[in-house]
């Protein structure tokens, strides 16, 4: 797993059966989980800190250590290889349409132009593989337009939807 230091250095660690995590030469160890208590190990120095702030989505922490701040982003080999694909945390948000994420027959669309709908909401069900994906929206939008119709073929990466 790596681990990006607000926003600058970058530390590879893994988890052992213990609560402690083991990186390149440091070790932090979960002290009490109802306080959010840790305490981190560097060259041989212990220092005690606390969790301040969890971000699951975006898979951020905010820690503080011995009176100063850090913000730490955590990626493991997936995340790395779905940042590589344009598809990391976040990249979604980004963006005003709905691309196919893989070839496919559209199954049934959900929506209709002028529809306000959240995010997670579903949109349309590709069909590939003999498998149905639900497709559902990676923001709060209001449909623009709607590229496709029921049983059109796609290309991975092709525009189904637009929000506004």
């Amino acid at each position: 797993m790596q681990a990006k230091i607000n926003n600058k250095d970058t530390v590879t660690f893994h988890p052992d059966e213990k609560n402690t995590l083991i990186g390149e030469d440091f070790q932090i160890e979960i002290i009490d989980q109802s306080n959010n208590e840790i305490r981190v190990s560097l060259d041989g120095k212990k220092y005690n800190g606390r969790l301040l702030q969890i971000n699951k989505e975006e898979k951020k922490v905010v820690l503080k250590v011995n009176g100063n701040r850090f913000s730490v982003t955590l990626a493991n080999e997936y995340d790395e290889l779905l940042k590589s694909l344009g598809m990391g945390v976040g990249a979604l948000q980004k963006v005003n349409e709905l691309k196919a994420p893989m070839p496919g027959v559209v199954f049934e669309i959900k929506i209709k132009v002028g529809d306000s709908i959240k995010k997670g909401d579903p949109v349309l069900v590709l069909e590939a593989m003999k498998m149905e994906n639900i497709l559902k929206s990676p923001v709060d939008a209001i449909i623009k337009s709607i590229l496709v119709e029921k049983g059109n073929t796609v290309e991975k990466n092709k525009i189904l939807v637009e929000f506004e």
